[in-house]
């Protein structure tokens, strides 16, 4: 979808419909006979965002190892080699957005929230497979939002830092606390 590439690479806000319609190579009339308002493609692209999780942002990752806790570290890898690939200009795409409209946008700020809440449950199912080595008291919905917390913080510190740096080292020290949490 034109509108995800360009609300990614220029922001919801700097993007027009028109340069959607540009594009996607499609006539306006067109793009305005399926979306009314700019807010209405927003929502779209927020949708589409909660259909790719999995196969654009899981699955590959999730197959390159059995381990619960590799997979984990295998989506981080993912992420990485975004920021490498555009020189850390940008991020999460769902961070931009929760960033840029989450506030003046409440219909956008929910689909913003369930488009983080789906990530860290696939990040969940994980933690729960890894359960028995964990501490019994470990609360795993928790720690897939803290490892959310750790990948959006660390993607904004590389993005403002232009350096993968912060990211790389905000996941080693994710590393040790998953070190110092697993049962030997």
């Amino acid at each position: 979808m034109a509108a995800m590439q360009l609300f990614y690479e220029h922001g919801f806000n700097a993007t027009t419909l028109n340069d959607v319609a540009r594009a996607a190579r499609a006539n306006t009339g067109s793009l305005y006979y399926f979306f009314k308002t700019k807010d209405d493609l927003l929502l779209a692209v927020l949708d589409n965002y909660v259909q790719l999780l999995w196969p654009a942002v899981m699955s590959a990752p999730f197959e390159q190892t059995e381990d619960p806790i590799e997979k984990i570290f295998a989506v981080f890898e993912r992420y990485r080699q975004g920021l490498i690939h555009t020189g850390c200009t940008r991020g999460c795409p769902i961070g931009n957005l929760a960033l840029e409209v989450g506030d003046a946008k409440p219909a956008a700020r929910e689909k913003i929230a369930l488009n983080f809440a789906n990530w860290c449950k696939a990040i969940q199912q994980c933690l729960d497979a890894a359960a028995p080595r964990f501490p019994p008291d470990i609360d795993r919905e928790k720690l897939s939002r803290f490892v959310l917390t750790i990948l959006e913080g660390g993607i904004m510190q590389a993005r403002g830092h232009r350096t993968i740096r912060p990211f790389e080292e905000a996941i080693e020290f994710l590393r040790d606390y998953f070190n110092r949490l697993l049962k030997k």
